[in-house]
Formats: structure tokens, C-alpha cells, sequence
């Protein structure tokens, strides 16, 4: 019988995962069965279960793998010595990359979270509330000390995290820059729009 086989640098269950949110985000959630995921791997259907419970299991895992990630990221961001806009770049380079190099796991944490089960769909709902709190937080932040414009923070959140989103559009591009290129120029036109140009003249 067929075993899925470990790297050097990823295991067994992390295999499954990066298979699961692809076959997740092409079929969707309830399309996706254990055993499209098995074949996927290269297993039978029964072994795949000694790996993982159930196909919620699954959706659980990288749902909360990446809120996870996105919460430490901004705690660490909220804690340097550094401007509001330089922590706002950070963070959004964060977000790019997350998106650029682990496309199918944000994808679907950020689509599929709805067919979570209670109660971890109640815990998943609050940590996305509190994570973009914390953004919004950054940029009231950054409103008081001028340096940023006087915009409305949670909306602000809104529209940088559906600019990002559209990176969607780019995975499926037959042209496209290179993953740099991408970066930058988001950077330059999302960290520009916010700034206080008459504070941010150096």
C-alpha cells in the first residue's frame, strides 16, 4: 500500500493540508470528498484516515493554520519601534506574500470558512473581527499622528484586504510581473493612497 512520504522539510499532515486546500479551493468545500483528497496524496481512502478524522477536520486546520499566522504576524508588527506606515508596510507585504506563496491555504481560509462547524466557526468569526480591529487600530493610530489621512479605519481594512484579495486574478494571468514587481507596485499605490502627503513630504 502506497504512504504518503515525508521531506526533510515537510511532514505527513502538512502534505495533506497543502493537497486539501487545492483540491478545496478548485472543487469547493462540499464538492471536495476524502477520496478525491486520497487519490490526490497517492493513498487509498481507508489509510488517509489514520492522518486526519474527516474532511471538517481538514477545513479546521487551515482555516485556523492561517488565522493563526496573520495573528502573530500583527502582534509582532504592533510591538517594533517604527512608524504606523512602515508597521501598515510590513504587515501588507505580509499579506501579499501569504497570498503570492500560499495561495490555496489563504484562499480557502479566507472563502470556505463559512462551512466550519460550531464551535469553531463562532471562534474562527471572532479572530477575523479581532485581527482586522487590530488593523483598523493601526491606522486610527496613524490618523491621530498625522501621518496617515483622515480616513475611516475599518473601511480602510476593507478596501486593503479586497485589493489583496484580487491577487486571485494574478495566480490566473497568462501574463503576469513577477512576484516582486507585484509587491512593490501594490505597496507603492495602497501605502501611497493612505498617506498624509503634507506630513510625509521626506
Amino acid at each position: 500500500m502506497a504512504r504518503i512520504k515525508p521531506t526533510d522539510t515537510t511532514s505527513r499532515r502538512e502534505i495533506i493540508n497543502a493537497e486539501a486546500a487545492l483540491l478545496i479551493r478548485q472543487k469547493g468545500f462540499k464538492a471536495a470528498s476524502m477520496r478525491d483528497l486520497a487519490t490526490r496524496v497517492g493513498v487509498e481512502a481507508a489509510s488517509l484516515y489514520n492522518h486526519i478524522a474527516s474532511k471538517s477536520e481538514l477545513l479546521h486546520g487551515i482555516c485556523f493554520s492561517v488565522a493563526h499566522r496573520f495573528m502573530l504576524k500583527i502582534e509582532e508588527v504592533e510591538n517594533k519601534k517604527i512608524t504606523v506606515l512602515q508597521k501598515i508596510e510590513m504587515l501588507l507585504r505580509y499579506h501579499i506574500n501569504e497570498m503570492v506563496h500560499h495561495y490555496e491555504e489563504v484562499y480557502v481560509s479566507d472563502r470556505e470558512w463559512r462551512h466550519l462547524t460550531e464551535p469553531y466557526l463562532s471562534d474562527y468569526k471572532e479572530l477575523r473581527r479581532r485581527y482586522r480591529r487590530k488593523f483598523a487600530a493601526l491606522i486610527e493610530q496613524g490618523t491621530k499622528q498625522k501621518e496617515i489621512k483622515a480616513i475611516d479605519a475599518p473601511t480602510a481594512v476593507l478596501i486593503v484586504l479586497h485589493a489583496i484579495g484580487g491577487i486571485e486574478s494574478w495566480h490566473r494571468s497568462k501574463r503576469k510581473i513577477s512576484t516582486k514587481e507585484l509587491e512593490n507596485n501594490m505597496i507603492t499605490i495602497l501605502i501611497e493612497g493612505m498617506a498624509n502627503k503634507t506630513i510625509n513630504k521626506n
